[in-house]
């Protein structure tokens, strides 16, 4: 194919998307923008509604926390608990669902047992940001839409960069003409600022796709590309006329299997074939999560997988990459500053693009025959 009509075609292809998806590529960047900070922006909201805690040498047994949380929401209807988060020095988030399906999260002072207070994630603006930014507030639908929206931002990177001018002239490509037509600056500003942010919007957009849209299957594909044997999905198997082991023996089951590893969090088994996932945090390690999953039976205790994210197989280390390439933890406070920036790029180049293609349509309308009859009659 001649090489002109490729260009063309992609320029097209760069156009259109640019313009039908541009406010929904707003919203999802300058959602971004805030999210980078979500958990700091959170902790100090947090601190100033509940107070601080005063971390101690004694911690009440996790299983008495449980029990405090169930029994001081058992009026609450439908509350059923899901998960909990358990950073040193910090107040324990337990995560549960009320019958009305709301996100319900309880803290608890881990050193004294109380309960410090409980909020709606839903109604939080932290929330309201969030399910913006990953859902559009719509419910499956909207994930499956900002899947496609991610999916666009990475095409029309790629299709940004075949188009930047800098291929031909390497400085004039990153230089912006600020005492030239405002065409001319309008255009200039489009080019820097979308060559300068393409790679991270990339990586962006290519991980956004592959959380929202499953059904396109990329974590089978990257284990196929790389040649890796892809685990099976753990599951409990029930045993009939036996209950499930308490908390406490699961949990006992987990330190014994990778001893010295502090617990971060877990999800509570909902169904029977439901297993117990844990998070640890061995010595050393910098992420406040931990690198380390277990998948336990949650009926015969049986530790059935240890993901250890420290020697991660070759389909690990790509997919491991997803959550620090999307949200810019991978290189510390720099990258995550930057990625706010990154956020507002989609704003300026949806702009830019438009003004460009006002201008374009412009002169096309004044060209037209219609319109020049018109001008002769004046």
């Amino acid at each position: 194919m001649n090489r002109k009509i490729v260009r063309t075609i992609t320029f097209q292809l760069h156009r259109w998307l640019g313009l039908v998806v541009g406010i929904l590529l707003c919203i999802a960047g300058l959602t971004g923008s805030v999210l980078v900070f979500e958990q700091e922006i959170d902790n100090f909201l947090l601190e100033r509604q509940m107070g601080h805690i005063v971390p101690t040498n004694h911690v009440i047994p996790l299983e008495t926390l449980v029990n405090t949380v169930n029994s001081t929401y058992a009026s609450t209807p439908g509350f059923k608990l899901g998960y909990v988060e358990m950073f040193e020095g910090e107040p324990y988030e337990f995560r549960a669902e009320t019958a009305k399906g709301k996100d319900f999260r309880v803290f608890v002072n881990p050193y004294t047992g109380k309960v410090m207070g409980d909020r709606i994630w839903d109604d939080t603006w932290l929330g309201f940001t969030f399910k913006l930014h990953y859902a559009l507030l719509a419910g499956e639908t909207g994930i499956l839409i900002m899947g496609i929206v991610a999916l666009v931002t990475l095409i029309l990177s790629i299709t940004g960069i075949v188009l930047w001018p800098g291929w031909r002239r390497l400085i004039s490509g990153f230089k912006i003409k600020w005492d030239g037509h405002i065409k001319r600056v309008n255009f200039d500003i489009h080019k820097v600022a979308g060559i300068i942010t393409a790679i991270f919007l990339t990586f962006i957009g290519f991980t956004g796709f592959a959380w929202n849209v499953p059904q396109a299957k990329v974590e089978d594909v990257i284990y196929a590309a790389t040649f890796t044997s892809k685990p099976p999905n753990p599951v409990s198997h029930p045993i009939p006329g036996k209950q499930p082991l308490s908390l406490i023996e699961l949990l006992q089951r987990a330190d014994a299997a990778v001893p010295n590893a502090p617990t971060t969090g877990f999800f509570f088994p909902i169904k029977p074939e439901d297993v117990l996932w844990l998070g640890k945090k061995k010595p050393g390690e910098t992420s406040k999560g931990g690198s380390i999953q277990l998948f336990i039976d949650q009926f015969s205790g049986k530790v059935l997988r240890i993901q250890d994210g420290l020697n991660p197989t070759r389909a690990e280390v790509i997919l491991n990459s997803f959550s620090p390439l999307h949200y810019g933890t991978f290189g510390g406070l720099a990258t995550r500053i930057l990625y706010v920036f990154v956020g507002l790029v989609p704003s300026i180049l949806f702009i830019t693009g438009f003004v460009m293609w006002w201008y374009r349509y412009r002169v096309k309308l004044s060209s037209s025959p219609k319109q020049l009859w018109r001008m002769g009659k004046g």
